[in-house]
């Protein structure tokens, strides 16, 4: 009699507590976590004493699979940057794929889809400078470092690229352009 009460006292306790209805979520034993004040991203915020709520990456810390790039826009590190830098991946159908569509998405708007410079924000005339022709011997002979720190840095009027493609991206870009634009081209 006794097995028969505590197996209905248990079937009880299963069907009453697994109520699917029910909104009330029961006892909360961390109410300030589950009930935290959030601060949008430019609201004032009472918890730091410049009362800003979107803050800086603390000194010295990198985000993660970024590499820091501490050359900067100079003649100099450019040379440094053809010197010191190689692409660091294979030359596959598969990573020059992935840089024909980087390029495509990042590249093709000024340089055009050939690289010959003619892309639509230069033949619209919405952008008045004429961009570099990247089938030229001149680029062509570029070596890839260079290449790669011009997408990072930028050069003349054209402006950095690295806050907008990944590092991986970028070399996958520069295969690219060897591969398919300038090695065709010149055939």
């Amino acid at each position: 009699m006794k097995k028969i009460t505590y197996i209905i006292l248990i079937i009880t306790i299963i069907f009453t507590s697994c109520d699917k209805r029910s909104t009330e979520r029961g006892s909360s034993f961390l109410p300030d976590m589950q009930e935290s004040q959030a601060y949008d991203t430019y609201s004032k915020n009472p918890n730091f004493a410049d009362s800003m709520t979107m803050r800086l990456p603390v000194e010295g810390t990198v985000p993660r699979n970024i590499a820091p790039y501490h050359l900067v826009k100079t003649d100099e590190d450019l040379k440094i940057a053809g010197e010191k830098f190689k692409v660091p991946y294979q030359y596959s159908n598969k990573n020059i794929a992935k840089g024909k569509l980087q390029y495509e998405r990042f590249c093709s708007q000024c340089h055009g889809e050939k690289g010959d410079g003619q892309g639509y924000l230069y033949t619209s005339k919405k952008y008045a400078f004429p961009p570099a022709n990247l089938t030229l011997e001149k680029t062509v002979n570029r070596p890839d470092g260079e290449i790669y720190h011009i997408i990072n840095v930028g050069i003349n009027i054209m402006g950095a690229h690295a806050s907008q493609i990944s590092q991986e991206d970028r070399w996958k870009i520069v295969m690219y352009m060897r591969n398919d634009l300038q090695e065709k081209q010149n055939k």
